[in-house]
């Protein structure tokens, strides 16, 4: 009986394996007909050409754009835990998932001068580190750059933070 299952399974998994073989002759005849559909449109294509009208080309106008400060913005939701307030544009001078590693850097900041505040991103889980804050954006960009040639951001990772 034992010899019989063997059997038929064997049979069975031959069977499986022979009827799952691609057949090589339906592929080659759908392309044989996208070939032969391709010849005929490229054969109907310099007829068509004759009536195709040729394309105007115009020269665009030139403006020069000055004075564009295209510095990216961070926009985020934060909650003040340390410092006097925030502005509409801040510098963030880092980011830490621990708050503890916030008050290190702003303690660095405040003995280098800044007036560094520390702020909470709730959706983030981060406390970022604020080493100023500003309502002009070219002031804040001015800070940015500053402070990324600075001994208190060895990284150049300090970015802008506008408060929703």
């Amino acid at each position: 009986m034992k010899k019989y299952l063997v059997m038929g399974a064997a049979i069975c998994v031959a069977l499986a394996f022979t009827s799952c073989k691609s057949q090589e002759s339906a592929y080659k005849k759908a392309y044989e007909k996208a070939k032969a559909q391709e010849e005929q449109q490229t054969a109907a294509a310099p007829q068509d050409q004759a009536t195709v009208t040729p394309m105007v080309t115009k020269q665009a106008d030139q403006t020069t754009v000055s004075n564009v400060d295209n510095t990216p913005v961070r926009s985020e939701d934060v909650t003040l835990i340390s410092g006097t307030g925030l502005k509409k544009f801040s510098v963030v001078a880092g980011s830490f998932g621990l708050k503890s590693n916030a008050e290190g850097l702003q303690n660095l900041l405040k003995q280098g001068g800044y007036d560094a505040q520390i702020v909470f991103n709730s959706a983030k889980n981060m406390y970022r580190v604020v080493s100023g804050t500003y309502d002009d954006r070219s002031q804040a960009v001015q800070s940015r750059n500053a402070i990324r040639g600075s001994k208190f951001n060895k990284n150049s990772d300090a970015w802008l933070l506008y408060q929703k």
